[in-house]
């Protein structure tokens, strides 16, 4: 029996059957990885829909099988090399396991994050995994996982809401930096986040909407009392995500007399600003400003001074929020939790403090 076709036409299953010499229904089997097959036959029929370039119809087997093999993922700022990285990790976990992925960028923004998920469940995906854009609002979470989608949070979680999640532990990397530029004399250290708030000083962590902002903000301060530290939370500043928003926030921080002496940023796009703002300024780093950034991006090692990191496992978080999806979605029922640990790379951008004004 031939196997071939006329040109631009779309292969079926039929024709793979006939190509084939069985059945439309055990060629769909076959083809669609449901019922039974004896693996010789299940061969043949695959070799023969290779020959024929067939195509599946993923509506057809949604249909078929009640599943999609694909899986949602909304992240925050997939311009962030965090979330690239995070991204990265959940499509090969994903291609692994036999899943496409479907990826929706927030922007941060619950209404966003809202639209996607709406989206995503419309298209049918097996289950979602996303990083929340506030810790509070999450009724679209809530009302996903009752209506029995598989969902794993990745990097951040919702309040009171039980569900899978890979995390790291933001408030020990805090502690663990802050403490870092104490030993090296320093004290007064701001602490740059990208989160948006009405107005860019801090005021109480009730402005805060992310569970790891609140983890690190709450370690930052935690060191920093512990340490002896006068009024820290008068060095935070909210909104320093945007360019514009960050040489703002640090012309005001670093151009009066007790302007501080060392930077702990949430993000390595913050932390590029501050050598922008400091060469701007004619301040070296680190003779008079120390800088520790969240996230190793690639940049941080490439430049001179080397910049002191907190290695986040973006990768490693993206892997195992898409294994635990996986679990789920094969009918897993107990709650998981991963928390990774967040090494501290020292590199060259931390010395002791200069000589200021008091």
């Amino acid at each position: 029996m031939a196997d071939t076709l006329p040109p631009k036409r779309l292969v079926t299953v039929a024709d793979v059957a006939r190509a084939a010499q069985v059945s439309k229904a055990t060629a769909a089997r076959a083809l669609g990885g449901y019922g039974t097959v004896s693996e010789a036959l299940k061969q043949r029929i695959v070799e023969t829909a290779e020959r024929l370039d067939y195509r599946p119809n993923e509506l057809a087997r949604t249909m078929a099988t009640g599943r999609s093999l694909t899986i949602g993922a909304v992240v925050g700022d997939i311009e962030n090399p965090f979330f690239g990285l995070l991204v990265r990790g959940i499509t090969d976990s994903a291609k692994a396991l036999g899943f496409g992925v479907i990826l929706a960028n927030s922007g941060e923004d619950v209404a966003e994050e809202r639209t996607a998920v709406a989206m995503l469940m419309a298209k049918r995906v097996d289950g979602l995994i996303v990083a929340p854009a506030s810790m509070r609002d999450g009724a679209h979470l809530r009302d996903a996982q009752a209506r029995g989608l598989p969902l794993v949070f990745v990097d951040r979680e919702v309040e009171g809401l039980e569900v899978d999640a890979a995390l790291v532990d933001d408030g020990a990397a805090a502690r663990r930096a802050t403490r870092l530029l104490v030993a090296a004399g320093h004290r007064r250290i701001a602490y740059l986040t990208a989160t948006d708030a009405p107005e860019a000083r801090f005021r109480d962590l009730s402005q805060i909407v992310l569970t790891t902002v609140l983890g690190r903000l709450s370690g930052f301060l935690d060191a920093a009392a512990a340490a002896g530290l006068e009024a820290p939370e008068r060095f935070v500043r909210l909104n320093a995500g945007a360019p514009r928003a960050a040489q703002a926030i640090l012309a005001e921080l670093l151009t009066g007399a007790d302007r501080p002496t060392a930077i702990l940023a949430s993000d390595s796009k913050i932390a590029l600003e501050v050598f922008r703002a400091a060469r701007t300024l004619g301040l070296a780093i680190p003779r008079d400003l120390s800088l520790v950034t969240f996230d190793d991006a690639e940049w941080t090692s490439a430049l001179s001074p080397a910049v002191t990191v907190l290695a986040q496992p973006s990768y490693d978080l993206g892997g195992e929020a898409m294994r635990m999806l996986a679990e789920r979605i094969e009918g897993r029922r107990e709650v998981r939790r991963r928390v990774f640990d967040t090494p501290l790379i020292e590199r060259e951008s931390v010395a002791p403090p200069p000589i200021l004004a008091p």
